[in-house]
Formats: structure tokens, sequence, C-alpha cells
């Protein structure tokens, strides 16, 4: 059994019923489905631990270049479960605090899940269709790409209800700018998918049907390259950004060092010069 077998089994791809299904294909492009459309693929904490544990595997899985993160059903995401979240407020062992630690455990739950996804070593790509609410849009924004059908909506509504998207903001206004991270945030109205990849919360938004075609030619390209590269680059684009200019060209230029000692850029500038296909040993 490969790497990528063994993963999409742990991950619970042959059982119909796991909150996360998982398929890695012959490219290295890892495919994690939010599966509970009954629910709008809410992130409940079995959702979250499912998705968490798929991400902790794939990171040190070689078989893995790319990782999409799509959804069945027409909601990609619709957030936090809040049916469990009440439930739990109103259990008896909440009584005292008024859930107060049980909410603390599970917003601490998410936020860790999602501040994984730029920390991880792979690219990972969203796949929206329908759409995409509150921890749900937050998913989306913590993702390094996005593309999503036409259809597709994002909102952070939680001020309809008197809760404030505030976990949702944080990557929410690391991807688009402040008036229209704010935009989102105080009237809480939905923003279709061409005006979210207008102000950079996706990168575009294509025809429904050809949403999945599109999003796995972007992966194989990817998919295509030195994974040891990609490595070199994807956390260094989320470090040089939180520097001051000269500090993170200082930063830069120490990673661009150790990128150019790599076997793979020296085969890369050879295949460059001599005018042939690179042959990466992602070394």
């Amino acid at each position: 059994m490969s790497d990528g077998d063994m993963l999409a089994r742990r991950a619970g791809e042959t059982t119909n019923d796991a909150p996360v299904l998982a398929d890695c294909d012959d490219d290295g492009i890892l495919r994690l489905t939010l599966n509970a459309p009954k629910s709008r693929n809410a992130l409940s904490e079995a959702m979250m631990a499912a998705l968490a544990t798929a991400l902790d595997d794939a990171a040190g899985n070689d078989a893995v270049r790319v990782i999409v993160i799509a959804a069945n059903g027409p909601v990609f995401c619709a957030g936090h479960n809040l049916k469990e979240m009440t439930a739990a407020r109103s259990a008896p062992e909440n009584a005292t605090d008024r859930g107060r630690d049980y909410f603390t455990r599970v917003l601490n739950q998410c936020s860790s899940l999602m501040a994984s996804i730029p920390a991880h070593p792979k690219p990972v790509i969203a796949e929206v269709t329908g759409t995409a609410t509150a921890a749900g849009c937050q998913l989306v924004a913590s993702c390094d790409l996005a593309i999503a059908a036409e259809a597709a909506q994002f909102a952070t509504p939680g001020v309809h209800i008197g809760l404030f998207c505030s976990t949702p903001m944080v990557a929410l206004s690391r991807k688009v700018a402040a008036k229209h991270a704010m935009e989102m945030l105080l009237t809480g109205d939905p923003c279709p998918a061409p005006r979210a990849a207008e102000i950079g919360l996706i990168n575009r938004a294509v025809p429904d049907e050809e949403l999945s075609q599109t999003v796995m030619e972007m992966a194989r390209r990817i998919a295509s390259k030195s994974t040891a590269t990609v490595a070199f680059g994807k956390p260094a684009f989320y470090r040089q950004a939180e520097r001051p200019l000269v500090e993170a060209y200082e930063y830069a230029a120490a990673v661009m060092v150790d990128n150019m000692l790599a076997n793979d850029a020296a085969e890369g500038i050879a295949a460059f010069i001599e005018k042939r296909p690179p042959r990466w040993t992602d070394s």
C-alpha cells in the first residue's frame, strides 16, 4: 500500500459518513473533502479534528505535493456548528461558567487548525462551491490559494446574530484590504464570488461546471515543481510579510542563499541554460 493510500484510509476515504474524505492521486494531489452536507459542512469538533489530522498526516507524507480542500453538498462550509455549541452551553457541566471553558477550547481548536494551513509545508488550495460563511470564510482565507464557482458566496454574518466574526476576521484581514474586510464584518452581507476575486479573497471565480477542472489544473502545475523549492518559498512568503521592509529583505536573501545551495536549484538553472526540462529530485 502506498503512502497516499495509507493517508486516504486513515482519513476515512472508504467511510461514507467520515467527516473528511481523503483521496491522493498519482500526481501527488491530495483532495480533502468536507463531508457533512446535512449540517452544511459546519466545523464541528469532529470535523475540525479530522481535518487537522489529515493535514498533519500530509505534512510528513512525501507522496503529497499539493492539497485541495473541497466539500460535498451545496455549501462549502457554514462556519462553526452553532447547534453543537448551543447544546454545550446548556450542558450541566458547563452551567457554572456558562460554557466559557468549552467555548475557549473549541475556538482555540479552530484557531490552531486555521493557523496550521499557512504554516503547512505543502500548498493548500480551497475549491469553493456554494457558500462559505463565518469560520467557513475563514477557512477559505486561510488557504494559500482559492478558486470558487461563480455562484459561490462569502460572508462573515455573525453581526446578524450578535456575534462579531472576530476569529474569521484574523484570516480575512490578512487577505483583503482593511475597508473591504470591515465592510464584510460590519454588514454581514454576502460577497459574490466575482467580487471576492476583485478584493483578493479568492484567486478567481469560474463557471460552476469548470470549478474542479480549473482547481486540478492549477494543482497539477504546482505539483510539477520541485517540492524542495516550494518548501523554501511558502514559509518565506508568510514570514517576510510579518517583518519591516529592510528586515524582510535580509530574511528573504538568507532564504534565497540556502535555496541556491539546494540540488534542485542547481538542476533547474542547468536545465534552463541547456534548454531542457528539469529533472527534480526534491532535494
